[in-house]
């Protein structure tokens, strides 16, 4: 298995994906993967460190073919490279070894003890790196009974913060129910070590009162989540933490677009060509790779109808992508917050 990308080519900066295994044990109710994919607690190796070492060593090939400088990957996008079965098979720990020796910056999201145990802690230190933590409140608990709970995890913040570069809290997936819970411990993230906090509307796979249909999500009404938000964002600055929004319809109210947390650091060079950026009135430019015929392959997880992979095989990157916004305008209007009131 291999770096990817796919549908995050138009949406995010940090679009490479890098995932240590396949399936998690953390059992969260409300897993995106987990009503996608079906049950995840059968864990498996996933990506390889021969496919990570590739990538770093600069061979592109497929979705990734359009990317010719050290982009910043997203270690667990899908699956916690640190969650319980790492202590069995170490696919983590050998990543994490070739990044400390290479230093080639990366982005890792986890809910896992494994990330301030000594031993993975003491590479993390060594790495090019930004250090996300998921946790919303301590209600969340119950909806997360396989990970460690949030007064556990706001430790483990408070070990990992001053050992890596940045440490950044994933208030994500955001329910408005507990925007409270959520103002409240803001005082206390910041206390811990975080550089900012970055929040995302929860996703909802079944139609409720007061939700809206967006793409293939039923979501909160963006009037409400940017209530909510604009709250967060300024009990956030009161404290001293940077505010990003990991929601694509209010992406531009983050105190940066790239809503990872990488802003300012050395290195971490994003991919700011994306219909997000575009939609939201920014003017980015295509490198001279994105021009190149064969670039393209990222968008086949976005059209599968019969004979699109052989065409999308022969158009580069930039083509594409302003071909997507030509053609379907409206649909990504709505998908970034842009359509009609909003």
């Amino acid at each position: 298995m291999a770096c990817k990308c796919g549908s995050q080519i138009v949406l995010c900066n940090l679009p490479i994906r890098f995932d240590t295994y396949v399936g998690c044990s953390h059992g969260c109710r409300y897993c995106f993967v987990q009503k996608k994919n079906g049950q995840l607690e059968a864990v498996k190796k996933g990506d390889t460190v021969e496919s990570l070492k590739a990538f770093v060593q600069g061979k592109r090939s497929g979705e990734t073919a359009w990317c010719d400088w050290n982009i910043p990957i997203h270690w667990g996008g899908m699956s916690d490279p640190f969650q319980p079965v790492e202590k069995k098979y170490g696919y983590s720990l050998e990543c994490l070894k070739y990044l400390a020796e290479t230093k080639y910056p990366f982005v890792v999201s986890t809910k896992g003890r494994l990330a301030a145990s000594p031993e993975y802690l003491e590479l993390l230190a060594e790495c090019n790196c930004v250090v996300q933590i998921s946790m919303v409140c301590n209600r969340y608990d119950q909806l997360e009974k396989g990970a460690p709970s949030y007064e556990e995890r706001l430790e483990m913040l408070r070990t990992i913060s001053p050992r890596v570069k940045r440490t950044i809290v994933r208030i994500q997936p955001f329910m408005h129910e507990v925007l409270q819970d959520v103002l409240k411990n803001l005082p206390r993230v910041k206390a811990a070590g975080a550089h900012g906090v970055v929040v995302e509307g929860m996703k909802f796979a079944k139609a409720k009162p007061g939700l809206v249909r967006v793409g293939g999500d039923c979501v909160y009404p963006i009037e409400l989540l940017r209530a909510d938000f604009e709250q967060i964002k300024a009990e956030a600055h009161r404290c001293g933490l940077v505010f990003y929004s990991g929601e694509n319809r209010l992406r531009n109210m983050g105190d940066d677009m790239t809503c990872c947390g990488i802003e300012g650091l050395d290195g971490f060079k994003p991919n700011t060509y994306n219909l997000c950026m575009m939609i939201n009135g920014k003017n980015p430019q295509p490198t001279e790779r994105m021009k190149q015929v064969g670039t393209a392959d990222a968008f086949k997880t976005l059209n599968q109808t019969a004979g699109s992979g052989q065409k999308i095989s022969k158009q580069s990157l930039a083509g594409i992508m302003q071909n997507e916004l030509a053609q379907k305008a409206d649909y990504y209007r709505k998908i970034f917050g842009k359509a009609g009131h909003e």
